[in-house]
Order: C-alpha cells, then structure tokens, then sequence
C-alpha cells in the first residue's frame, strides 16, 4: 500500500493536533514531537515545526512566550488567562480565569491593551 504525501502530511498534522489537545497545555515543539510520535511514530521535530507554524498561521495555535525560555504554543481560542511553570521540570500549564479586575495605573499618556503574569512553581507530578 502506497500513501501519498498528501495524505502522511495531513495524518502527521492530526497527530500534532491531537498531541497539544490531549496535552490541554502549552507544549514546546518537542513535547509536541514526543506526545505526536504516539500516533506517528516517524514524525521528525522538522516537520513538528512547520506544522506549528501552519497552525499557528491558520490561528488555530498561539505563542505563549515564557520569559527567558523559548516559546510555547497552545490551541487558540480560549477565555483569557494565565500560566505556571514548574521549575523542577519546566512544563507549562495553564491557569483558569484572571484574578487582576483592574487596569494598573500607567504612567501620563501610557494607553494599557494588554498584560500578562506567570507563577513558578513546583507541578503536582514533581511534588510527589
């Protein structure tokens, strides 16, 4: 049985979909690559990065930069809200909802659009 290109690609970028909705996280191209390769064993972390890209361009996935790590994806789309990274073993996870009910009080002539705010910690699978 021969499989198309077509058909290997669209399997390769099902599986790297499924990996960040199983993962319901934000994952680093290669936690992608290692959850994907469950469903396509010979996906290579070349082909992990271009379909990030894919999806992100389709707005599908969204950065998620970590300051002074690289970035993050995440599946777009949802509520607004923040993360928490472990800092024994760097997963990112995300945090329901936004505590700040206020816009901070910014400087003469300073317009606020946006903000962000991240925890560090210790991960439920590391504090054991």
């Amino acid at each position: 049985m021969t499989i198309s290109i077509q058909t290997r690609n669209t399997r390769q970028k099902d599986a790297i979909r499924a990996a960040f909705l199983e993962a319901n996280r934000p994952l680093s191209p290669d936690e992608a690559l290692t959850l994907a390769q469950k469903e396509v064993d010979a996906l290579s972390i070349a082909t992990v990065y271009r379909n990030i890209g894919s999806l992100v361009d389709d707005n599908w996935l969204k950065p998620v930069d970590i300051p002074g790590h690289s970035t993050r994806y995440e599946v777009a789309g949802k509520a607004h809200h923040h993360h928490f990274q472990c800092n024994t073993c760097g997963t990112v996870h995300e945090l329901e909802g936004c505590e700040m009910q206020t816009k901070p009080k910014l400087p003469r002539g300073f317009r606020y659009t946006s903000h962000e705010f991240f925890v560090y910690g210790t991960c439920s699978s590391c504090t054991k």
